[in-house]
């Protein structure tokens, strides 16, 4: 499968440029803050964790930050000062990550709380949780996946279950923690897209794949959505006065327990993937831009982050190509107003 998307994005990359940056030049003229991202400052290419500024004071949540590039997210912000929450879904391995953080970073301020993104109930009873033990919250990182278990799973409602991982369970997070958010003097939300999305489209004749059930199709689609909503929770920041700068971030390509977890080594996938590791990030190289749209004090709200080597895959830190798919604001409000009746979840608004 990674060959396939090597091939897809290589296609998209000799052949359809022109369509990319006709599709950015839309984005550009629309008043959708991602449209002057590329006008703006672009990060250092060599951007790493040392430049990370001090987050002395600072609180952030981390979902899924008991392994992988959500671990490497969690220790370089408590390295940086900052009180992390891991939020994830097994207590001993957030204890045993608490416990190696700790062992790296000496004083390091975390905590775990226990959540199941694929269980709304316990996605709101950790935002009623942190609401009374918190003071407020300055970074939310939307970074816990699943990603393309063989068989189609729902969640506890109802939902496929990586729609409901991925995106759904993150929504609800997030607006949850909102009043939280709110409470801080600049705060943000980063959601982790994927190199997924350049292929991906959000079908909304079979949004939870009753009718039938492609695991990498259906990645794609749970990523796109999670981009999607950054780009729509900005221009609803902006026009309701929120005060929250959202921002998208992928990793590339990045060895971490996805596959495992996922299709597993065993499978086509698997096999393509282990033979091509080597050449893909390290969790910790996976996290970069996640953590400079989380800290960079020239981190642009509305933006998108990855690396931008060969089809994004690896390479320095830079602006992430923006699909036409994630663009369309009429798709962006559907797809919103849909999922707050999937969820019943309703975002504060100025006219409620």
């Amino acid at each position: 499968m990674i060959n396939l998307l090597r091939i897809e994005n290589t296609r998209a990359t000799r052949s359809g440029w022109r369509s990319h940056l006709a599709a950015l030049g839309v984005l550009l003229s629309c008043t959708f803050a991602m449209g002057s991202a590329l006008a703006q400052t672009a990060p250092k290419p060599d951007w790493r964790v040392a430049d990370i500024p001090a987050q002395n004071g600072r609180i952030f949540l981390v979902t899924g930050g008991t392994s992988g590039m959500g671990y490497e997210d969690a220790k370089a912000l408590a390295a940086a000062g900052a009180q992390v929450v891991i939020a994830a879904r097994n207590p001993q391995r957030g204890q045993e990550a608490i416990e190696r953080i700790q062992q790296e970073v000496p004083g390091a301020q975390v905590q775990f709380e226990a959540i199941d993104l694929a269980d709304l109930s316990s996605v709101r009873a950790l935002g009623q949780r942190l609401g009374t033990t918190l003071p407020r919250l300055d970074g939310l990182i939307n970074n816990a996946a699943i990603m393309a278990p063989p068989e189609r799973g729902t969640s506890a409602d109802g939902l496929e279950m990586q729609f409901a991982t991925n995106y759904a369970g993150h929504f609800v997070l997030t607006a949850e923690l909102l009043p939280l958010l709110r409470k801080s003097d600049a705060p943000r939300v980063v959601t982790l897209s994927s190199i997924a999305v350049n292929r991906a489209s959000i079908n909304f004749d079979d949004l939870q794949s009753t009718q039938a059930y492609d695991p990498y199709g259906a990645y794609a689609q749970s990523k796109l959505a999670g981009l999607i909503f950054a780009f729509e929770l900005q221009r609803r920041s902006e026009a309701e006065g929120w005060g929250i700068q959202s921002i998208a971030a992928h990793p590339g390509v990045a060895v971490t327990e996805l596959v495992a977890r996922g299709p597993g080594f065993d499978s086509e996938f698997g096999r393509s993937w282990a033979q091509d590791r080597d050449n893909y990030h390290s969790p910790a190289e996976g996290a970069l831009p996640t953590l400079y749209a989380a800290t960079a004090p020239d981190a642009q709200a509305g933006a998108y982050y990855g690396p931008t080597g060969e089809n994004e895959q690896r390479g320095p830190l830079g602006f992430a190509t923006v699909p036409a798919a994630a663009g369309d604001a009429e798709v962006a409000v559907r797809l919103w107003t849909i999922t707050e009746e999937l969820t019943g979840t309703r975002f504060p608004s100025r006219a409620r």
